[in-house]
């Protein structure tokens, strides 16, 4: 047997114990890789599918039009036409590139863009059908391979292609951001639920009431009475929502405060509100839980979207997450159940350490396996919910291509097989890589199944 000095740290690293776990899953690594493939896609969208070559040299000027959009969509420049001995200005965002002489030039792999249609391939194109476009001579002519229509097109000659890859970041977009916004809700509330119990955290009766009253009056003032002053902010823009929104919050918490202050130095006077007594936190927060979980998500969200006046993807990325954080919830309560009395925590507690370093400092960090499996399972539901809302055409602007509303364009006409099959499968791809993952993450990270 090995002598135990020359054991290392990392033979011992559960965090390299459960890599290597995940690695056996072959068929977790090829999700893991085929996600890392979609983020890639989604991050170089705009250089992947674009009707603005990435090189061109015309009239004998180099340009990088793919590339200088990117910086400013309106960029414009000249070259000299020696055959009219005129400046000739050309605005690289709108400039028909196709039917131009270029000398030379490299296109991206698909050579459109989502939000442009082809004239020349309107009425449901299909990949296997004939294509043609206008040559720079002006003339009619089949399509070259590398301007095809790889996917198709849609009704009005937009690619389907180009639409699923700029599709990519919308559905990882929201994804990760709503997923996110219900981490932080389901985790804090969670470990709060987990820790403190019903009887963990004790307050005086005076305090305790006037918490109570602050909370009412705080929503009440903060986003009851400001309900429209947030209607209307959000209709007039995201930063003057997110701005209206921020003022709602501060007037909540200063309402909870000076309530707080008030029952603690006013009711406090009073013998009866001078006692010690408990705050039932997991009371409190279960009953929440279990109102959400009773309330049908779609049906919640249908009504939250119909309150404003325009449709905006951040939007619905806030919806999602404001309305799925239960399950991430429900899992950090668990395992701080759990955790809370197990001796590092006793002995955080006898050294003295405030409740928020014992929480979220020793805690909480090593309550969290379990929550990233829910994470990656409920990026997998938003994807699906922001796929179902694109599809009924709910929420989402009507510029933005989204592989819901590619699907939805495709439901009335039967003979456009591309438009659901792609869009289709792209969503089920997407779904299933991350169930995968999580079911690999959930294999890997129980502590039970190591040797």
């Amino acid at each position: 047997m090995e002598p135990r000095e020359h054991i290392t740290h990392e033979e011992f690293s559960f965090r390299k114990y459960a890599w290597r776990q995940f690695k056996k899953n072959k068929i977790a690594l090829f999700s893991l890789y085929i996600l890392g493939f979609l983020v890639f896609v989604a991050v170089f969208a705009d250089l992947i599918a674009t009707d603005q070559p990435l090189y061109a040299r015309y009239r004998g000027k180099t340009f990088f039009p793919a590339f200088q959009v990117l910086v400013n969509p309106t960029h414009t420049d000249s070259v000299w036409n020696e055959s009219t001995g005129t400046w000739e200005k050309i605005q690289f965002d709108i400039a028909p590139w196709k039917q131009m002489k270029l000398e030379s030039a490299v296109w991206a792999p698909i050579a459109y863009s989502p939000d442009k249609s082809d004239r020349y391939n309107r009425d449901f194109v299909g990949p296997f059908d004939e294509q043609v476009y206008k040559n720079p001579d002006g003339e009619i002519v089949p399509v070259p391979w590398y301007f095809r229509h790889y996917l198709g097109t849609n009704q009005i000659g937009q690619d389907v292609a180009a639409g699923l890859v700029h599709g990519t970041r919308i559905s990882l977009s929201v994804g990760l951001v709503a997923v996110g916004i219900a981490a932080i809700i389901g985790i804090i509330l969670g470990a709060l639920a987990g820790f403190f119990g019903d009887s963990g955290l004790k307050s005086r009766r005076g305090q305790f009431w006037g918490a109570v009253l602050g909370l009412f009056f705080g929503f009440f003032y903060g986003f009851m009475v400001r309900g429209y002053a947030i209607l209307d902010g959000i209709n007039a823009g995201m930063l003057q929502g997110l701005w209206q929104v921020f003022l709602s919050l501060l007037l909540f918490a200063v309402i909870l405060l000076a309530f707080t202050w008030l029952g603690k130095h006013l009711l406090g006077r009073l013998p009866w509100f001078r006692n010690p007594t408990t705050v039932p936190v997991d009371s409190v927060i279960s009953r929440l839980i279990e109102i959400m979980n009773s309330m049908p998500r779609l049906l919640l969200i249908l009504t939250i979207a119909s309150l404003f006046k325009d449709k905006s993807i951040f939007l619905i990325m806030a919806i999602l997450g404001l309305t799925s954080w239960t399950g991430i919830a429900r899992f950090t309560r668990a395992e701080l159940l759990r955790t809370r009395s197990l001796e590092y925590i006793q002995a955080a507690r006898a050294l003295g350490y405030n409740k928020r370093r014992i929480i979220f400092g020793h805690a909480l960090p090593n309550s969290l396996a379990p929550v990233f499996i829910s994470i990656s399972f409920g990026i997998a539901a938003a994807i699906l919910a922001e796929s179902s809302l694109s599809f009924l055409g709910i929420g989402v602007p009507d510029d933005v291509v989204t592989w819901g509303s590619l699907l939805s364009a495709g439901r009335t006409h039967y003979d456009a097989w591309w438009m659901v099959v792609f869009p289709g499968f792209a969503i089920f791809l997407t779904v299933t890589i991350y169930t995968i993952i999580g079911e690999a993450l959930r294999d890997a990270l129980d502590p039970r199944l190591k040797q």
